[in-house]
């Protein structure tokens, strides 16, 4: 493929939907709801990846540790010849995120922060304080091109698997640097014009401009469909 021709991660970007295509409601108090084969697939796929990347939004408001999980998923990992544990990336233009989050209580592996030039001077050093290792990739917005090149390049990501929220999957289907799309398409129905999507934010402003897929593979298991798509190319 080109993009590794150009020295970038694979992206793949995994989610569960409702059935009207929500990822959470409109107050954002439901944003887990697949089943506990999501959750495992979930891992399985964390298994594969050499980080695992995440909106400010969803580590602020969540216990989530962006982690490998239980042993035997870790072992999988040794086994296909990556570090037991991934790396964990958080994304956020104004570095709004507590250094006193969930996340920053598990020190198993390194914390990544891509962020702007916008976010103050004394929260990037709050967040380095925790631990964080801190990057600027852009003035008023994250240069994602150039924050996974320097991914690629500085920590030896090749795959990495992106988590959302809808803004985050936004800029990067934008920038076309989306290679594989996962989803679980769950039976729910949330409804809510404001709750959010799989790709929120600026969006595009016509068809021409579209992030394209081709469906890979359709599975059904009890009453949800794990649909995997592949970028056109």
């Amino acid at each position: 493929m080109q993009r590794r021709r150009w020295g970038l991660p694979y992206v793949i970007v995994n989610m569960a939907i409702s059935a009207d295509g929500k990822i959470a409601t409109a107050n954002h108090a439901v944003s887990s709801f697949g089943s506990k084969l999501d959750r495992e697939r979930l891992l399985e796929l964390r298994a594969t990846a050499d980080a695992v990347m995440s909106g400010a939004r969803t580590v602020q408001t969540q216990r989530v540790n962006l982690g490998p999980g239980p042993a035997r998923f870790r072992r999988a990992r040794v086994e296909r010849g990556l570090a037991e544990y991934n790396l964990r990336i958080i994304v956020s233009g104004r570095a709004r995120i507590s250094p006193r989050a969930h996340v920053f209580t598990k020190r198993f592996s390194p914390i990544i922060v891509l962020t702007t030039r916008r976010a103050p001077r004394q929260r990037l050093q709050q967040l380095e304080a925790a631990g964080a290792v801190v990057k600027v990739c852009g003035t008023a917005e994250v240069n994602f091109r150039t924050a996974l090149r320097w991914l690629r390049q500085r920590w030896g990501v090749k795959r990495l698997v992106c988590e959302g929220g809808g803004e985050l999957n936004d800029a990067l289907f934008r920038a076309g640097l989306v290679d594989e799309v996962r989803l679980t398409l769950c039976p729910v129905i949330f409804g809510g014009a404001t709750a959010p999507t799989i790709a929120d934010g600026v969006g595009v402003p016509a068809l021409g401009d579209a992030a394209c897929f081709r469906l890979e593979s359709v599975e059904k298991i009890g009453d949800e469909l794990f649909l995997v798509f592949k970028a056109r190319r």
